[in-house]
């Protein structure tokens, strides 16, 4: 019985360190239009996804529909303002994203070194907060 509790305590520890030691992290795809892969990328993104899920990084991934779509919500002081616009007005956007589990951001910024190359588009990398 001992022995017993003794192996569960230790994977009960390895766990938890191995929990509160990984952060989160998300990975914006820029683009000057959304949908735009090409098939040859889309294969690109769907190894580079499944290589996130066997490596245990994947937690979600997905498109975003043109900044055309865009609904622009205040609703600050019960304001209720709502428009058809974007917050960003230049011609980059975000078109897509990963959110990704790394043990530090050295290894997050070396998966989105892969994400970037993978989609063949620029990304920006940003810590979620605790």
């Amino acid at each position: 019985m001992g022995i017993l509790f003794a192996i569960l305590l230790s994977i009960h520890i390895c766990f938890n360190v191995r929990v509160q030691m990984s952060k989160h992290y998300i990975i914006f795809v820029i683009d000057l239009s959304s949908a735009s892969a090409t098939s040859s990328e889309m294969e690109s993104i769907d190894a580079y996804n499944d290589r996130l899920r066997t490596e245990g990084h994947w937690m979600f991934a997905g498109g975003l529909a043109a900044p055309s779509q865009s609904r622009l919500i205040d609703n600050r002081s019960d304001a209720g303002l709502a428009s058809n616009q974007s917050l960003f007005s230049g011609n980059e956007h975000y078109s897509g994203l990963w959110l990704i589990s790394a043990r530090d951001l050295e290894q997050a910024q070396e998966l989105a070194l892969e994400a970037s190359k993978s989609c063949h588009r620029r990304v920006e990398l940003r810590p979620l907060l605790p």
